[in-house]
């Protein structure tokens, strides 16, 4: 392997060797703490516009299979690791992590002490780095790493036409702001017949659907930046049921007047414990967040706190007081990590039969 620089926005510079594709990469350097999954994380549009430390020691000893993508496309803009495994041993794998990575034009770096480079990104936040040829120098790169993150990037992740997955159950239109194959998946295992829209589609376009419920999916980026989705979810509170998910909980907040801040260094693992308030039941959860709902903001909207994270006792969960919406912070899905709470996507099925019922039936049965 050749050698290859990682150099964050701090200075801090690390010579490691290099592994996937060539190409110089930059992006906001984050860390993972799951043991497993790195290809759902690789393939789930959530970590755009991020390079990922991947906090177990080795990864690809199980290669990269057809089952567990979250998208065709890969989105992550690169890896970091003590070690990479170039030799998978397991009955599904189909080809390896570098393989994959050249493919895919994803740059890696190995050979990098990731238990002291996760503790600088603890103390000192998450911030921007490059993966790059060991020729460069901080000075060199140091005006391209001052630069933040401006742009939409959900545009990039949504999908840019509709489409949909026939189901004999209820009909749900699911706005991609950047969507995991996994909530699809236990949606239409619950027979929903499901629509898929663009980010961007009014909320008037929704309706025509008839939908008995929308899904604002997970996504990446700056939730503030999404304004058109939240000014569409707006329209939808009260027309029909809601169930936001990740960037999906975030813009259901903003929609209802709370704020969104930033946190130090992110949540990206699958062994966050979070609490349902209601059943006074802990949950372990996967997360891939870089932002919360501020609770003082909340006091005075219709949104009460039904999940609380147990790490930091942020906001998990909301729920409205008047109409039939809610959402969670956390994947319910897993993909990678724990599934426990999938049950919330048969507490949405609920949700819109007793919509339907209050509604006199006029919607879809």
């Amino acid at each position: 392997m050749s050698k290859r620089k990682l150099i964050l926005e701090d200075g801090t510079t690390l010579v490691g060797e290099a592994f996937g594709s060539e190409r110089v990469t930059e992006g906001e350097v984050i860390f993972n703490t799951g043991m497993t999954g790195y290809q759902e994380i690789m393939s789930d549009p959530n970590y755009l516009g991020h390079i990922t430390v991947m906090t177990y020691p080795s990864i690809g000893s199980y290669g990269i299979n057809r089952d567990d993508f979250e998208s065709i496309t890969p989105f992550i803009n690169g890896i970091i690791t003590k070690e990479v495994n170039d030799e998978p041993s397991n009955f599904r794998s189909e080809e390896t992590l570098d393989a994959f990575m050249k493919r895919h034009q994803i740059p890696g770096i190995a050979g990098i002490d990731t238990r002291m480079l996760t503790r600088l990104l603890r103390d000192k936040g998450s911030m921007r780095g490059m993966i790059t040829d060991a020729s460069a120098t901080f000075e060199s790169v140091q005006e391209v790493l001052k630069k933040e993150e401006t742009s939409l990037l959900v545009e990039k992740t949504s999908i840019t036409k509709p489409y949909i997955v026939p189901g004999e159950g209820a009909r749900v239109v699911i706005i991609d702001l950047g969507m995991k194959q996994t909530i699809l998946h236990e949606l239409t295992n619950l027979q929903c017949h499901v629509t898929v829209v663009p980010y961007d589609t009014s909320a008037e376009d929704i309706l025509r659907f008839k939908p008995d419920g929308v899904l604002l999916s997970n996504g990446p980026g700056n939730p503030t930046f999404v304004q058109t989705t939240i000014e569409t979810v707006q329209a939808l509170l009260g027309e029909t049921p809601i169930f936001g998910i990740g960037l999906g909980h975030q813009i259901f907040a903003q929609a209802c007047g709370a704020n969104i801040m930033k946190l130090n260094h992110g949540n990206y693992g699958n062994s966050f414990p979070v609490k349902d308030l209601a059943i006074d039941k802990t949950w372990i959860t996967t997360q891939s967040r870089q932002y919360y709902v501020a609770e003082d903001s909340i006091e005075n909207t219709d949104l009460t706190v039904t999940f609380r994270s147990l790490n930091d006792d942020t906001v998990e969960g909301l729920k409205h007081k008047k109409f039939d919406a809610f959402s969670v912070q956390f994947n319910p899905e897993g993909a990678p990590g724990s599934n426990d709470t999938k049950y919330l996507f048969e507490q949405f099925i609920e949700m819109m039969k007793q919509n339907r019922v209050k509604n006199g039936g006029q919607q879809h049965a």
